[in-house]
């Protein structure tokens, strides 16, 4: 195996509002991620309001197998002077604030997206095991599954805007033909 990738296991909800007493003035990160067109990678800087502190990383992404539930991802470090020289490849840009909640012993990374998909809210939680992958149960805070949707992955949503990902929930409520739908204002707008 190719050591130089690290896997990831992860499950990915929409949710409505950051978990009580939560609320977006609490500590979170500011990221900046700007997918390189007609790649799999991503220049993403990390910004820590309080200190003013960036973190500059390339990444490299891919899913794995079937779904979108493990992937692959290969990351290198930049220094800011790194950085600067390859900010040329920024391509196009996703902004979001990414709160960190506790949860069934689980941390849950909550991202509050900016810009065109203000309204998109994405919990997305990392696990060691496809054995605990499986057995955990969602979160408190979800309203909808979309892990293995390829509409709600950084590269797909970079193109999007959030009318775009009404109309994705309302299509995925439809289609599940269930009397239980998410109260999640972006499917209600759709009804």
């Amino acid at each position: 195996m190719n050591q130089t990738y690290r896997r990831e296991l992860h499950r990915t909800y929409l949710f409505e509002h950051l978990p009580e007493p939560m609320t977006p003035a609490d500590r979170h990160l500011q990221i900046f991620d700007n997918y390189i067109e007609g790649t799999r990678m991503r220049l993403r800087s990390l910004r820590v309001p309080e200190t003013k502190e960036w973190t500059w990383i390339l990444q490299q992404r891919f899913p794995v197998g079937e779904g979108l539930a493990e992937w692959r991802i290969a990351e290198i470090y930049l220094n800011e002077r790194e950085h600067e020289r390859l900010e040329y490849l920024d391509g196009r840009e996703i902004r979001k604030n990414r709160y960190f909640h506790e949860e069934h012993g689980k941390t849950i990374e909550m991202d509050i997206y900016l810009g065109p998909l203000w309204g998109l809210n994405v919990a997305r939680l990392v696990f060691d095991s496809v054995e605990d992958m499986q057995s955990f149960r969602a979160p408190s805070c979800a309203v909808l599954d979309v892990t293995d949707n390829g509409f709600f992955t950084g590269d797909s949503l970079v193109t999007k805007s959030f009318p775009e990902v009404q109309a994705e929930v309302a299509r995925i409520v439809a289609g599940s033909h269930s009397h239980e739908s998410p109260s999640m204002e972006t499917a209600k707008e759709s009804e």
